[in-house]
């Protein structure tokens, strides 16, 4: 005769996600959620820097935006830009703030000069609004969809018609095309939600006291014996 011993497991919640989504963005938290957490463990400094140094930025950028009646949520895209710094180029000859090209830039009525401190993208009041104009353009183009907007800001509103036709999806969005667009796009689109949502969710960040999946703890109880003959 032999003693068996059963047991039972529960499970119990400890504490749920308590990551809040900005408004405009609460529709994709489902499919960034895990991308926002990596993001805010690998980028930490960064993303303080940012955040203190957009104190400055963000409020004039927000109010320019507001005029240009856009969301708010899009100004963190001058920290991914540029980083805030007004004589940023980059490898392609974009420039300033907003790094704009010289062909972008002229279309949206500012003056350039190469190597030259007059040129209007080292401007922050006159390079924000030429980047709200765009950015508007776009919003109208793309049907007020952000995410799209966005996209459009890294690698033109061509290659987001382009990447919207392959996809073959009537009213397709960023993540019907996200695979079609450059690789570079995606995770742009990516890093502006996180930014937006860590912003959103600033002291827990801080704290380390976010939470992105429901914690849960399994407790084990023994059972009465039983006999087995």
């Amino acid at each position: 005769m032999l003693l068996a011993e059963n047991v039972s497991v529960n499970s119990k919640f400890i504490s749920e996600s308590n990551v809040a989504y900005p408004k405009l963005l609460q529709d994709q938290k489902d499919k960034s959620l895990s991308y926002v957490e990596k993001y805010s463990k690998r980028n930490r400094d960064f993303l303080v820097e940012v955040f203190n140094t957009g104190k400055n930025f963000f409020p004039k950028i927000a109010n320019v935006f507001e005029e240009h009646g856009l969301p708010p949520e899009l100004k963190v895209l001058i920290a991914i830009e540029s980083g805030f710094k007004s004589n940023a180029v980059s490898k392609a000859g974009a420039v300033g703030y907003w790094q704009m090209m010289d062909e972008m830039a002229l279309d949206y009525g500012l003056k350039i000069g190469k190597g030259s401190k007059k040129d209007d993208r080292k401007n922050l009041t006159k390079s924000t609004t030429a980047a709200a104009r765009f950015l508007k353009d776009r919003f109208n183009d793309f049907g007020n969809n952000i995410l799209l907007t966005v996209a459009s800001y890294n690698c033109g509103a061509g290659n987001v018609r382009k990447a919207i036709r392959r996809s073959g999806v009537d009213q397709a969005g960023f993540w019907d095309i996200k695979k079609y667009l450059p690789k570079e796009t995606g995770k742009y689109v990516m890093d502006f939600i996180a930014l937006n949502v860590i912003f959103e969710n600033y002291e827990k960040f801080t704290n380390k006291e976010m939470i992105f999946k429901p914690q849960i703890a399994q407790e084990i109880k023994p059972m009465p014996q039983v006999l087995i003959n």
